[in-house]
């Protein structure tokens, strides 16, 4: 008999209805594992539902349910106990009204748990595959996951033969020899689509963007907010994947030639995942595709694999962080909502990654606004799944808090600071209360809401030279203070008209918490975001009663005589034009002829008097020239 004459004979002699098999394998008391997300075998697990009734203490085990499971299992509950390592939207009511249960644990965990922990035995095992090939080998298709070890371990495995299930490349293949029966039964896959954008997840997304460099490889949750996100990397070049779900932002992406991997560490060139959740289309894009590989999930997820990728970046949404750093994803109080899931695994693996990247993003505020996510201290009964010391960057719809090797009351500044405006003064009063941040702590008046990104510019100098220059921030406080002290006494005399020696909390404070409308300062910084160093300031107050800005700027000596006071100035004047102010005033020594050059090369009519050592000097908007004026 030929190999492929002795796999098929085995194949048919093993072919059963859904109903047939049950019968003989199903009894009182069983624990049945049944794949889930999209690739949930939807005939095998509908056929089981209707037979639950005649048994008792059954248990269905499940990662994440999506389809047939029905939402109020009240009635179900006194012949079968549900189980899950992740509370999608189906099992959240059963969970919470306890008819189910809910398994706290690493994704990663979930094989090694079917596989050496005695009291974790599986009897049965649903599966859904696509149809054998020539060699007898079918695939798990867009669902790898946990079901590899579950039917490895399972006393009976039926799999749903479906020609709707792709063939994915990877370690995605079974032989049918390691199948005990198989049931055909064709029928479209589960489909996961996501709500319309808002503008919230387009805001956050837009932050995010700032923060993913090219070629770097990304892990991402699902979820509206981080469908955004993804979508937002669309000007990004030689992203790379390794994530435990791909989605249809994912292949927005590869459409795009944004997702090539060529700069991957780790499975060049390939995009790898556990599982996928989306449409058809994406089901049809991984189909016989070898730049897309799939592999159980204690692979995908190992911390040590993640970590060997550089520039990992991982991202994912919360429900709330404390003002230390500590975050809740997969609670709201004792009500369990989601689940730890690749969480972990991917916070510490990127960590640990070369210029690896850890970044959480939320909304400011809950889905009704009558709740900050942003708290003193977390809900009673929510769960930490992130401790304090695995964050780097926390990002809302009003900026970016970087948290990493940054003190309790930096951190807490940081938070505040991109939290909703309506809670920011209860938030930094319980701060206080609390001692995480100084007695006389401010904040910024609150003009306009948001921070005005549209301010932000990258400009290249001399030699190649690239500063970004951004308004100042109140988390900016103790790099101002560096930049102040880094300057030579002759600077500090020429920027204050004094000879200050000190720069306490009290002056920097003030400094940095502006209203962005009638006081601005522009920062010229190097480094990566949240770890900048301060290498420029210029900055105007406004005198509403005349509508003119006193306006004054400094730069680090080293980074002098490269044209960056002139662009700052220019910079000023362009917003404070968008403002509506009508020119600037400044005072500056007449020894000081470096700042009195600047000046004289503004473009506008310069009136300058001097008196007593110093100039005087002063411009409008509306009388651009060539040439200035002396008196």
């Amino acid at each position: 008999m030929s190999y492929f004459a002795h796999w098929k004979q085995y194949y048919e002699g093993h072919k059963l209805d859904a109903a047939s098999v049950f019968d003989s394998q199903i009894q009182d008391g069983q624990r049945i594992f049944v794949g889930g997300g999209c690739g949930e075998p939807q005939h095998l697990l509908s056929s089981l539902l209707r037979i639950l009734p005649n048994y008792k203490d059954l248990e269905i085990v499940q990662s994440l349910s999506i389809g047939a499971l029905p939402e109020d299992w009240q009635d179900l509950e006194k012949h079968c106990r549900l189980k899950t390592f992740f509370v999608g939207p189906q099992m959240r009511k059963a969970v919470n009204l306890g008819y189910a249960d809910y398994i706290p644990i690493y994704f990663s965990s979930i094989p090694s748990l079917f596989r050496y922990e005695g009291s974790w035995g599986i009897d049965v095992a649903l599966i859904q595959v696509s149809p054998p090939d020539k060699h007898g080998y079918c695939s798990l298709g867009i669902n790898v996951d946990s079901c590899k070890a579950a039917l490895e371990v399972a006393r009976v495995t039926i799999a749903q033969i479906n020609p709707h299930m792709p063939r994915t490349f990877g370690d995605s293949f079974v032989h049918v020899k390691d199948i005990d029966y198989f049931v055909e039964y064709p029928e479209p896959l589960l489909e996961n689509t996501f709500r319309e954008r808002s503008a919230v997840a387009e805001r956050i997304a837009r932050y995010v963007s700032h923060l993913v460099e090219d070629g770097s490889t990304i892990q991402i949750g699902i979820g509206r907010i981080t469908n955004s996100v993804l979508r937002y990397l669309d000007d990004k070049k030689d992203l790379g994947i390794h994530s435990e779900i791909i989605t249809d932002a994912h292949l927005f992406l590869v459409k795009k030639g944004v997702i090539t991997g060529k700069r991957k560490t780790v499975h060049t060139g390939k995009i790898v995942a556990s599982a996928c959740v989306g449409t058809d289309e994406l089901y049809r894009f991984v189909h016989n595709n070898p730049e897309v590989e799939f592999y159980p999930i204690d692979y995908v997820n190992s911390r040590r694999l993640i970590s060997q990728h550089e520039q990992m970046v991982t991202i994912n949404s919360a429900l709330e962080i404390d003002l230390t750093g500590q975050v809740c994803a997969d609670s709201i109080g004792h009500q369990v909502y989601s689940g730890i899931g690749g969480y972990v695994d991917f916070m510490h693996g990127a960590a640990r990654a070369p210029r690896g990247k850890t970044i959480i993003v939320m909304p400011s505020a809950s889905s009704d606004g009558r709740r900050s996510r942003i708290v003193s201290h977390l809900t009673h009964g929510a769960g930490v799944v992130s401790s304090r010391s695995t964050v780097r960057y926390v990002v809302t719809e009003f900026g970016i808090a970087y948290l990493h090797g940054k003190t309790i009351r930096e951190r807490a500044l940081a938070l505040i600071s991109i939290a909703h405006p309506k809670f920011r003064e209860r938030l930094l009063q319980e701060a206080k209360d609390l001692r995480y941040v100084y007695q006389d702590q401010i904040l910024p008046p609150i003009y306009e809401p948001l921070y005005p990104g549209q301010w932000e510019a990258h400009q290249i100098f001399p030699g190649n030279v690239r500063i970004f220059f951004r308004p100042i921030k109140p988390t900016d406080e103790r790099a101002l203070q560096e930049f102040f002290y880094s300057l030579p006494d002759q600077d500090i005399y020429y920027r204050f008209l004094s000879a200050m020696k000190v720069f306490p909390h009290r002056n920097t404070q003030a400094m940095c918490n502006v209203d962005y409308e009638h006081e601005m300062a522009i920062v010229g910084v190097t480094g990566e975001i949240g770890n900048e160093k301060i290498i420029a300031l210029g900055r105007y107050i406004l005198d509403q009663k005349t509508n003119i800005a006193e306006v004054d700027f400094a730069v680090r000596t080293q980074w002098q005589r490269m044209g960056i006071a002139s662009f700052m100035l220019h910079y000023l004047c362009e917003i404070a034009k968008s403002k509506q102010i009508t020119g600037f005033t400044a005072y500056v020594l007449a020894s000081n002829r470096n700042m009195l050059a600047v000046f004289h090369k503004v473009g506008y009519v310069v009136h300058s008097h001097l008196e007593e050592g110093i100039y005087e000097i002063s411009f409008r908007f509306d009388e651009p020239a060539q040439v200035c004026i002396t008196e």
